[in-house]
């Protein structure tokens, strides 16, 4: 017996692409109007946090520190400089993975974990963001090469060129015009973290401590534009900072030397006159006829006493009574 044959049904077919392509369209409807709400809520209600959050990715502020004021003597010797020299500083929020990128600097110099240590210690140290960190100063130019050849290793790395304190005295003015070195966290919790933000050395003794808030200056600022990378592409605007003041000593250092040549090493002090004696010494040398002289003070004498022996309180002698003489008289 022979099977019916069953016929296609192209109504229900129909029904069926129908319905499929309804529900297609209403999801993606739906889907649109979700995609166009959301740029809606960023474009437009979000407009200025995204903005600003996008302008602040693209433009940084950079410190610029002030050039440290010179020292002089009396004659006007230097006695403290500032010499170029070039340092290498890491900046935190440009490195992928910074402890990472230390291990990396370490074995491309050749240092050793002490120094890998002592970097870690400056990075922790309390700073401002995208502000650089420098590690490692006074860089050679063989050290300069090897971290330009390696610069695709060392995201957030670069060497920058700036003025570090130098003495041409050497250890001869060390006790009274004294040193700068690195700002440590107690020194960083009491100096004014905007003034200070570009700066990394402090005067520590002598005359760079005492005069610290004049030789400083202020500090400047640049903004500058960056790409993805962190690389600046180009300078927007610039504040040139102010700076330190030069200080003049009343030391001379010819006078310094020559004590230190007499002394032979032994340890000692060579005594100066002072400005007192100086005035002493001029005040001899003036003539009588001279109007300029000063007046002549006669020092006051204070009155004489004497003290009973009955126990009385003492008596005061005027002065006519001193130019009589005493006269004794005999018991009868």
């Amino acid at each position: 017996m022979s099977q019916p044959i069953r016929l296609k049904d192209h109504e229900k077919d129909a029904q069926l692409v129908r319905a499929r392509v309804t529900v297609g369209a209403v999801l993606f409807l739906v889907l649109a109007c979700v995609l166009v709400a959301r740029m809606y809520y960023l474009q437009v209600i979000q407009h200025d946090y995204h903005s600003t959050l996008s302008e602040n990715n693209r433009v940084h502020v950079q410190p610029i520190p002030p050039t440290r004021g010179l020292i002089y003597d009396r004659n006007g010797i230097i006695v403290a400089d500032n010499r170029p020299s070039f340092s290498l500083t890491i900046t935190r929020e440009r490195a992928d993975n910074w402890r990472q990128t230390l291990d990396t600097l370490v074995q491309v110099l050749g240092l050793t974990e002490e120094d890998r240590e002592l970097f870690e210690k400056r990075m922790k140290q309390g700073r401002r963001p995208f502000e650089p960190v420098p590690v490692l100063f006074e860089l050679t130019e063989e050290q300069i090469a090897k971290i330009a050849v390696n610069q695709f290793r060392l995201p957030g790395v670069e060497v920058t060129a700036q003025l570090v304190r130098h003495y041409p005295m050497g250890e001869h003015f060390a006790h009274s015009v004294g040193y700068v070195g690195r700002i440590n966290e107690q020194e960083l919790k009491r100096l004014d973290p905007v003034n200070y933000s570009g700066t990394h050395h402090i005067g520590k003794t002598g005359v760079e401590r005492f005069y610290e808030p004049e030789l400083h200056g202020e500090v400047g600022y640049e903004e500058v534009e960056t790409n993805a990378r962190g690389r600046v592409l180009r300078v927007l605007n610039r504040t040139d900072p102010k700076p330190g003041k030069d200080i003049v000593l009343t030391i001379d250092s010819r006078l310094q030397a020559a004590a230190e040549a007499a002394l032979g090493g032994r340890r000692g002090a060579r005594p100066t006159p002072t400005m007192r004696t100086r005035r002493t010494r001029r005040a001899r040398r003036w003539s009588p006829s001279t109007r300029s002289r000063p007046p002549r003070t006669t020092p006051i004498r204070r009155p004489r006493t004497t003290r009973s022996r009955t126990g009385n309180p003492p008596t005061t002698i005027p002065s006519w009574r001193k130019r009589i003489p005493a006269t004794t008289t005999s018991p009868t």
